[in-house]
């Protein structure tokens, strides 16, 4: 596993940081690390979906083929109206 060291952080953004820390009882490491997991897109995830955006437009292509055409705008509606 890597070790990345960040200089020059904002005194108060590293006060945020390390209140949130403390509120979710970890270090400010861990803390990082989530947010980093939580936040920048790896390679594989990047790939993954991609694959669920071809699965998507695939099926949404064979809903076509077949006279159904519904865009996400009248799901939504449909969905507000229950």
């Amino acid at each position: 596993m890597a070790t990345l060291y960040v200089e020059n952080i904002p005194d108060d953004i590293y006060e945020a940081l390390r209140d949130q820390a403390k509120r979710n009882r970890t270090s400010i490491a861990a803390e990082v690390t989530t947010m980093l997991e939580e936040n920048v897109v790896t390679a594989r995830q990047r790939k993954a979906r991609q694959l669920w955006v071809k699965k998507l437009d695939k099926l949404h292509a064979s809903l076509r083929g077949r006279g159904i055409d519904i865009s996400a705008e009248e799901l939504l509606r449909a969905d507000r109206d229950r």
